[in-house]
């Protein structure tokens, strides 16, 4: 998989693709993460990349033209699955989308800014418009490094255990079951002895009927 994230500040972003998982996966080959400055595409001296809404109002937009110009660059290279603009208003990131997305092979990733991205760039070339819950963040950065992270780890070969993703929360419509590990007695609390007992059917049943359990505590609309 390889991914290009364009941003206004995409200095913010190579702190989390530099530390584990996501730092295995490039390391290993299995997926490339290539950062964008847009102000590199900018045709002003000044290198802007921002100018104020048509009709007036508060806050600045980011322009059409460079946004364009480093589309058509990277797209001159090689074709492209994906073209996702990170926005408030756009389609809640769950894990159903994050595994469709984790099986494509180049994906675009567009961070807005200020307040957003000229429209005409939404129509005409952004394929999927992806938000990680109701809220405003500062700018897409942070957004596109939870969506990256989604995606990343679903890659084949990305987890040491295989089997490990798919045991995870939302994967089969449930919250995950409670996990325990070493000691099995600490200060009195002991580890389910359904757990130590060895009896692999007994313990997936568990597993089973504790994150049913979890998701009707927790998150009922899950169900």
């Amino acid at each position: 998989m390889r991914i290009d994230i364009i941003s206004v500040v995409p200095d913010l972003m190579r702190s989390p693709f530099a530390e584990s998982i996501m730092k295995r996966a490039q390391d290993a080959g299995l997926v490339s993460v290539h950062f964008h400055n847009l102000r590199d595409y900018s045709a002003n001296n000044y290198k802007q990349v921002d100018d104020y809404p048509y009709g007036g109002g508060a806050g600045m937009v980011l322009m059409i033209e460079p946004i364009d110009k480093c589309i058509a660059q990277l797209k001159a290279a090689r074709d492209y699955d994906a073209v996702i603009y990170m926005t408030p208003d756009g389609n809640v990131l769950d894990q159903g989308m994050a595994n469709k997305l984790s099986l494509l092979t180049n994906i675009i990733v567009l961070c807005g800014h200020y307040k957003g991205v000229d429209q005409r760039v939404r129509d005409l070339y952004v394929t999927h418009e992806i938000s990680i819950g109701d809220y405003v963040l500062s700018g897409g950065e942070l957004a596109a490094a939870v969506l990256c992270d989604s995606l990343i780890r679903l890659v084949p070969g990305v987890l040491g255990n295989e089997t490990s993703a798919l045991t995870d929360s939302f994967q089969d419509g449930l919250l995950a079951p409670p996990v325990y590990t070493r000691p099995a007695d600490y200060k009195g609390n002991k580890v389910p002895d359904v757990l130590t007992s060895g009896n692999t059917p007994k313990v997936e049943a568990w597993r089973e009927k504790e994150a049913l359990k979890r998701t009707k505590e927790k998150r009922p609309d899950l169900l």
